[in-house]
């Protein structure tokens, strides 16, 4: 009832006038499909993104990808290159820009199990001193959520850089996401590369040289926002923005990076810091309904009552989801309204981009 009441008040309060398109980016973010289930995907694509207006995919590959530059990267059945054509020739289709995704830096390992990187490369981790435990908890002594590589060990640029060229390729893309997000293993006192420096710079440096290396490929960086918010200051905390310190590389990156401003439990107004600092930003919810709903009313308040140089910075809306594609399509077929759920989330999110955009014509 609250997001039906609140999409009427756009409707009927002159909240919807506007010389611009409303929202650029109407964005989905998702794990890549199994093998098994691309067939599946495809209709996804077909009878929910494209009707509901979706004009990008960010598709979570990681090593779900038959590599041949480095093949020991490979997961179990990854997609194969013919599996990734039907999903790239399906979102052409649609009009449909897809983005991928390998998680570079953080989550580089999960729960008790390391990602493919480093079960390869053990050297490149940050923090080889702290074992993965047989039952992972948190909190927890090692302050151990996910593991990062070392961003200054001489030798994991030409494996990382091999993984994003090949993928870049076989996706046809002109914009790359890796994610960044939730790193906690930074200038870590036990490395001997990086113990003792600035965590912003280590991060700032990082992130540069993943974008100038895109940049020469003509392909744009994607990245999640959190280590660029502090935490302190807002008050947000540890999770959706960054109590170690690096924060500050907001002011240290180049301003084409796109940034993915998420937030899950409340709309917190952060697009505008990054608006502010000259990026391009687009706001993210997850399972929460009324969130997602807050945060799209946000970004068009934002973009509306902005300088024609601020308004273009505001880019849209994404829905993140962190399971897999079958499972989202399970939860939409047992959710029913009301539910705080994602598949509920994602209903609301397109429901009232389209409701505004509808009444902005």
């Amino acid at each position: 009832m609250k997001r039906i009441l609140l999409i009427t008040f756009f409707l009927f309060s002159g909240f919807l006038i506007t010389a611009q398109e409303p929202f650029e980016i109407k964005g989905f973010c998702i794990s890549a499909p199994a093998s098994d289930k691309v067939g599946e995907f495809v209709d996804f694509i077909k009878s929910e993104l494209a009707p509901n207006g979706i004009n990008t995919l960010v598709l979570r590959v990681d090593y779900n990808y038959t590599y041949k530059k480095r093949p020991k990267l490979r997961d179990e059945n990854p997609l194969t290159y013919i599996q990734v054509k039907q999903l790239v020739n399906t979102c052409k289709e649609f009009n449909i820009n897809i983005i991928p995704q390998v998680n570079l830096l953080g989550h580089q390992s999960w729960h008790s199990e390391h990602t493919k990187l480093l079960q390869e490369y053990p050297e490149f981790d940050e923090t080889p001193h702290i074992q993965l435990p047989e039952k992972y908890k948190w909190p927890n002594d090692d302050g151990l959520y996910c593991k990062s590589y070392c961003p200054l060990h001489p030798k994991v640029h030409d494996v990382v850089f091999d993984l994003m060229d090949e993928i870049l390729d076989v996706f046809e893309a002109n914009a790359f996401h890796a994610g960044m997000d939730e790193v906690f293993y930074l200038a870590d006192e036990n490395c001997p590369r990086c113990k003792g420096m600035d965590p912003a710079t280590l991060f700032a440096g990082e992130l540069t040289k993943i974008s100038d290396h895109l940049s020469k490929r003509g392909a744009r960086l994607w990245i999640w926002g959190d280590r660029l918010i502090d935490g302190a200051v807002t008050g947000i905390g540890m999770w959706e923005a960054s109590m170690n310190n690096t924060a500050r590389a907001i002011d240290m990156i180049p301003k084409s990076v796109v940034i993915c401003d998420w937030h899950y439990e409340k709309a917190y107004p952060t697009a505008a810091l990054f608006a502010m600092k000259g990026f391009d930003v687009i706001t993210c919810p997850w399972r929460k309904p009324d969130v997602a709903v807050s945060q799209v009313a946000m970004m068009y308040d934002f973009k509306k009552n902005s300088t024609p140089e601020m308004a273009a910075h505001y880019l849209g809306m994404m829905q993140t989801y962190w399971s897999s594609p079958a499972r989202f399509i399970e939860e939409q077929k047992n959710s029913t309204e009301n539910m705080e759920n994602s598949a509920e989330c994602f209903k609301a999110m397109v429901n009232t981009m389209n409701a505004i955009e509808s009444g902005s014509k």
